[in-house]
C-alpha cells in the first residue's frame, strides 16, 4: 500500500479528542461495526474518543461503496477492489480534516463510550497459524528439550482450522471451559473444569477479497486480499489440549472462545509501519518459490509493539492498575502475513471476505516478551508474582487479560489497535 496525504504526521482533525490521540488519531481511521444506545448496528470509524457513522454519511462518500455501507457488517465493503477502499479512506479523511465539511459530519459523531461495538464481520471461517517461532520453540522445549521444533516448521506455515462461531468481540467474558483431561497421576481421564487456562497473544488478519475455488493466491498479490488487522486472544485450555491434541491437533481446548479487538486497523492505515522481514538464521531452509517474494521480504513485516496485561479481582479491589506481563515486537513472526495467506490458498482453498486468520502466539526470545502463561510459568513450574502478592501459573476466575498494540515508525503519528480484553468467569 503506497503512502499518501492521509499518513502525514502533521495532519489534524477538527474532532478535538483526535488530536494526539494515542490510539485513534486521524491517521488511523479504523473500520468497525457499532451501535449507538438507541440504534441498530452500522459501519463506522473510530476518531479520537468518538465514532463517525459512515452509513449516515454514505451520500458524501464514494458512490461505488455506498451500497456496502448500508450493511450491518464489513463483508460487502471489504469485498470491493483495493482502489475503492483507498478512495473511501481519502473521503473519510477529508470529512474529518476539512473545516468546511464539519457541519455535515459533526451530527454523525457519537461518543464511543455510549456505543456498543460488535464483531466487524460475519465470520465464515477462522484459521489459526503458528508463526511465532519463539513461542513454538519455548513450548516445544517443554516437551522435546533436544528438538523443540518439529521438522516441518521452517518449511511450511503451520495452521489448523478453528471455530468461527465462538469468536467474540472485546469485553465479552470467557466462561472457563469444561473438558476431558488426564492428570499425570491419574489412571483414567476425568471430565470437569479446565485447571490450566491460558491466553495467547496474537494478531488477527481479516480477509478482504477472496479467491475462486481451485485458484491459488500468488504471494506477490496476497496483500490485496488483506482487509486489515486486529488483536486476537486464542484462549487455550492447556490440560485439555495435552490430552486431546494427538493425533489430529487442537479441538475443544481451543474452540470455546476467541477474543478479538473490534476495530479493523486497515492495511492502508498500516502502510507507514511496514518493515523488512528479519532474515532467517544461517542454515535455515529457503522457502519454496510459492512462498517467496522479494518485495514481501522487504516490507512484509509490521512495526507493531504488542503487550499483555493482567488485572485480577484482588488487584481491582485494591485499586491497583493492570500489570504488564510481557511486551515485544510483531517482527518476531517467522512467516509474513502474505506467506500465510498464500499458503492457505495454495491448494485451491477459497478464502472469502470476512475470513479470520490468527498469526499464532507472538513471543520474544526473552521472558519479558513471552506471549502466554504457559511460557512465563514454564508450564506451571515457575509461577509469576503479581504486584498484589498473588501468583499465577495459569488464569484464575476473575482474572482479566488485556492485549494492546501500537504501530510506530519514525516520522509518522503512532496508531493503536484498541483493546482486546475479557474476564474469566467460573465454569457453568
Amino acid at each position: 500500500m503506497p503512502l499518501d496525504h492521509t499518513h502525514e504526521a502533521a495532519a489534524t482533525s477538527w474532532v478535538e479528542s483526535a488530536r494526539d490521540h494515542p490510539v485513534f488519531p486521524v491517521q488511523n481511521l479504523p473500520l468497525g461495526i457499532f451501535a449507538p444506545a438507541d440504534g441498530r448496528p452500522r459501519i463506522g470509524t473510530a476518531i479520537g474518543a468518538c465514532i463517525l457513522d459512515l452509513a449516515a454519511l454514505a451520500e458524501r462518500l464514494p458512490e461505488a461503496v455506498r451500497p456496502a455501507l448500508a450493511a450491518p457488517t464489513l463483508n460487502a465493503l471489504m469485498d470491493r477492489p483495493p482502489a475503492e477502499r483507498v478512495a473511501l479512506r481519502h473521503a473519510v479523511f477529508a470529512l474529518l480534516t476539512d473545516p468546511a465539511r464539519r457541519a455535515a459530519a459533526e451530527p454523525c459523531l457519537h461518543a464511543a463510550a455510549d456505543c456498543t461495538l460488535h464483531l466487524p464481520f460475519a465470520i465464515g471461517d477462522y484459521t489459526d497459524f503458528y508463526v511465532g517461532i519463539h513461542h513454538a520453540t519455548n513450548i516445544g522445549r517443554q516437551f522435546r528439550p533436544d528438538n523443540p521444533l518439529l521438522p516441518n516448521y521452517k518449511h511450511v506455515p503451520i495452521g489448523y482450522h478453528g471455530r468461527a462461531s465462538s469468536v467474540r468481540p472485546s469485553g465479552v467474558p470467557v466462561v472457563r471451559p469444561k473438558g476431558q483431561r488426564k492428570p499425570p497421576e491419574a489412571e483414567q481421564p476425568v471430565y470437569g473444569p479446565c485447571a490450566r487456562l491460558d491466553y495467547e497473544l496474537e494478531l488477527g488478519v481479516w480477509i478482504a477479497q477472496g479467491n475462486e475455488p481451485g485458484d491459488p493466491i500468488a504471494i506477490a498479490t496476497a496483500g490485496d486480499h488483506v482487509a486489515g488487522f486486529c488483536l486476537l486472544n486464542d484462549w487455550s485450555a492447556r490440560d485439555l489440549q495435552a490430552w486431546e491434541y494427538q493425533p489430529l491437533g487442537p479441538f475443544l481446548a481451543k474452540n470455546f472462545h476467541t477474543t478479538v479487538s473490534p476495530w479493523v486497523i486497515t492495511a492502508e492505515a498500516l502502510a507507514p509501519f511496514r518493515a523488512a522481514q528479519p532474515p532467517r538464521p544461517a542454515g535455515d531452509p529457503a522457502p519454496l518459490p510459492y512462498l517467496w517474494d522479494a518485495g514481501d521480504q522487504a516490507r512484509g513485516a509490521l512495526a507493531v509493539d504488542l503487550e499483555v496485561l493482567i488485572s485480577t479481582a484482588a488487584m481491582r479491589a485494591a485499586g491497583l492498575p493492570p500489570h504488564r506481563l510481557s511486551h515485544g515486537p510483531a517482527t518476531n513472526m517467522y512467516w509474513t502475513v502474505a506467506q500465510i495467506v498464500a499458503h492457505h490458498a495454495s491448494n485451491g482453498c477459497d478464502l472469502r471476505p470476512g475470513d479470520l486468520l490468527g498469526t499464532g502466539t507472538i513471543s520474544a526470545p526473552t521472558p519479558d516478551g513471552y506471549g502466554s502463561l504457559m511460557e512465563l510459568s514454564t508450564g506451571g513450574k515457575t509461577p509469576v508474582t503479581l504486584p498484589s502478592g498473588e501468583t499465577r501459573s495459569f488464569l484464575e476466575d476473575g482474572d482479566e487479560v488485556i492485549l494492546a498494540a501500537t504501530a510506530r515508525a519514525a516520522g509518522f503519528a503512532p496508531i493503536g489497535f484498541g483493546e482486546c480484553r475479557a474476564t474469566v468467569l467460573p465454569a457453568r
